[in-house]
Protein backbone atom coordinates (compact mmCIF):
# COMPACT_ATOMS: atom_id res chain seq x y z
CA UNK A 1 0.00 0.00 0.00
CA UNK A 2 2.76 2.30 0.68
CA UNK A 3 3.70 1.95 -3.29
CA UNK A 4 0.58 3.43 -3.38
CA UNK A 5 0.89 6.69 -1.36
CA UNK A 6 4.40 7.19 -3.08
CA UNK A 7 2.92 6.38 -6.34
CA UNK A 8 2.29 9.96 -7.02
CA UNK A 9 5.95 11.97 -6.36
CA UNK A 10 6.71 10.29 -9.61
CA UNK A 11 8.43 12.43 -12.19
CA UNK A 12 9.38 15.19 -9.12
CA UNK A 13 12.55 16.52 -9.30
CA UNK A 14 15.17 15.49 -6.43
CA UNK A 15 14.81 18.63 -5.53
CA UNK A 16 11.17 18.33 -4.79
CA UNK A 17 11.61 14.87 -3.47
CA UNK A 18 14.27 16.59 -0.97
CA UNK A 19 11.99 19.37 0.23
CA UNK A 20 9.04 16.71 0.74
CA UNK A 21 10.60 14.47 2.39
CA UNK A 22 11.80 17.35 4.63
CA UNK A 23 8.35 18.20 5.26
CA UNK A 24 7.17 14.60 5.96
CA UNK A 25 9.96 14.77 8.27
CA UNK A 26 8.94 17.64 10.08
CA UNK A 27 5.22 16.18 9.72
CA UNK A 28 6.30 12.95 11.55
CA UNK A 29 8.55 15.41 14.32
CA UNK A 30 5.55 17.19 14.99
CA UNK A 31 3.26 14.32 15.48
CA UNK A 32 5.74 13.43 17.93
CA UNK A 33 6.03 15.93 19.65
CA UNK A 34 2.34 16.70 19.71
CA UNK A 35 1.97 12.94 20.97
CA UNK A 36 4.41 14.03 23.76
CA UNK A 37 2.82 17.27 24.79
CA UNK A 38 -0.65 15.35 24.93
CA UNK A 39 0.79 12.73 27.09
CA UNK A 40 2.20 15.90 29.34
CA UNK A 41 -1.11 17.54 29.21
CA UNK A 42 -3.01 14.20 30.36
CA UNK A 43 -0.20 14.18 33.33
CA UNK A 44 -0.81 17.20 33.70
CA UNK A 45 -4.54 16.98 34.58
CA UNK A 46 -4.57 13.80 36.05
CA UNK A 47 -1.83 15.27 38.83
CA UNK A 48 -3.98 18.64 38.73
CA UNK A 49 -7.28 16.62 39.67
CA UNK A 50 -4.93 14.48 42.32
CA UNK A 51 -4.12 17.96 43.83
CA UNK A 52 -8.25 19.47 43.78
CA UNK A 53 -8.81 16.08 45.56
CA UNK A 54 -5.96 16.32 48.32
CA UNK A 55 -7.72 20.25 48.49
CA UNK A 56 -10.87 18.60 49.09
CA UNK A 57 -10.11 16.47 51.85
CA UNK A 58 -8.11 18.74 53.56
CA UNK A 59 -11.22 21.13 53.05
CA UNK A 60 -13.66 18.79 54.20
CA UNK A 61 -10.87 17.71 57.61
CA UNK A 62 -10.33 21.48 58.14
CA UNK A 63 -14.66 21.43 58.90
CA UNK A 64 -14.71 18.43 60.87
CA UNK A 65 -11.44 20.22 63.23
CA UNK A 66 -13.52 23.10 62.85
CA UNK A 67 -17.01 21.56 64.14
CA UNK A 68 -14.62 19.19 66.77
CA UNK A 69 -13.10 22.75 68.21
CA UNK A 70 -16.50 24.00 68.75
CA UNK A 71 -17.69 21.04 70.24
CA UNK A 72 -14.79 20.81 72.70
CA UNK A 73 -15.13 24.75 73.51
CA UNK A 74 -18.95 24.00 74.67
CA UNK A 75 -17.94 21.55 76.71
CA UNK A 76 -15.24 23.21 78.55
CA UNK A 77 -17.64 26.49 78.75
CA UNK A 78 -20.50 23.73 79.88
CA UNK A 79 -17.29 22.14 82.24
CA UNK A 80 -16.73 25.52 83.45
CA UNK A 81 -20.44 26.67 84.33
CA UNK A 82 -20.90 23.29 86.27
CA UNK A 83 -16.98 23.57 88.41
CA UNK A 84 -18.76 27.41 89.50
CA UNK A 85 -21.85 26.22 90.16
CA UNK A 86 -20.23 23.34 92.51
CA UNK A 87 -17.89 25.89 94.30
CA UNK A 88 -20.96 28.30 94.81
CA UNK A 89 -22.16 24.88 96.33
CA UNK A 90 -19.56 24.06 98.15
CA UNK A 91 -19.47 27.77 99.96
CA UNK A 92 -22.86 27.55 100.79
CA UNK A 93 -22.46 24.45 102.68
CA UNK A 94 -19.19 25.42 103.86
CA UNK A 95 -21.29 28.02 105.24
CA UNK A 96 -24.10 26.32 106.80
CA UNK A 97 -21.84 23.86 108.42
CA UNK A 98 -19.79 27.03 110.28
CA UNK A 99 -23.34 28.40 111.44
CA UNK A 100 -23.99 25.04 112.50
CA UNK A 101 -21.09 24.32 114.29
CA UNK A 102 -21.68 27.53 115.87
CA UNK A 103 -25.20 26.36 116.81
CA UNK A 104 -23.65 23.38 118.44
CA UNK A 105 -21.05 24.70 120.15
CA UNK A 106 -23.32 27.59 121.62
CA UNK A 107 -26.08 24.53 122.65
CA UNK A 108 -23.16 22.49 124.31
CA UNK A 109 -21.97 25.41 126.51
CA UNK A 110 -25.91 26.06 127.31
CA UNK A 111 -26.04 22.52 128.13
CA UNK A 112 -23.17 22.21 130.47
CA UNK A 113 -24.36 25.68 131.96
CA UNK A 114 -27.22 23.84 132.80
CA UNK A 115 -25.52 20.61 134.21
CA UNK A 116 -23.29 22.69 136.23
CA UNK A 117 -26.56 24.32 137.39
CA UNK A 118 -28.47 21.20 138.19
CA UNK A 119 -25.59 19.65 139.86
CA UNK A 120 -25.98 22.77 142.50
Amino acid sequence: MSWAVEEWKEGLTPRVLQKIHELESQVDKLKKERQQRQFQLESLEAALQKQKQKVENEKNEAATLKRETQSLMELCDNLEKSKQKISHDLQVKESQISIQSGQLNSSKKEIERLEQELKR
